[in-house]
């Protein structure tokens, strides 16, 4: 997990750079921020659900 949310912010870098050397437009970098921010939402709670059930788990 630690690696795809790793991979996920090197993406978000890549796109920030395309944009800055104006490989991409900035609608087109607003449509992969969007993108980029709910992968990064639906990973966060992937891992943070991970997370409560291990401890759940460790309490019973």
């Amino acid at each position: 997990m630690n690696i795809a949310q790793s991979s996920l912010e090197e993406c978000r870098y890549y796109c920030i750079l395309s944009r800055d050397l104006e490989y991409i437009d900035n609608q087109t970098f607003e449509q992969l921020q969007t993108q980029v921010n709910e992968s990064s939402f639906l990973l966060n709670s992937y891992v943070k659900g991970i997370n409560d059930n291990k401890y759940r788990s460790a309490m019973e």
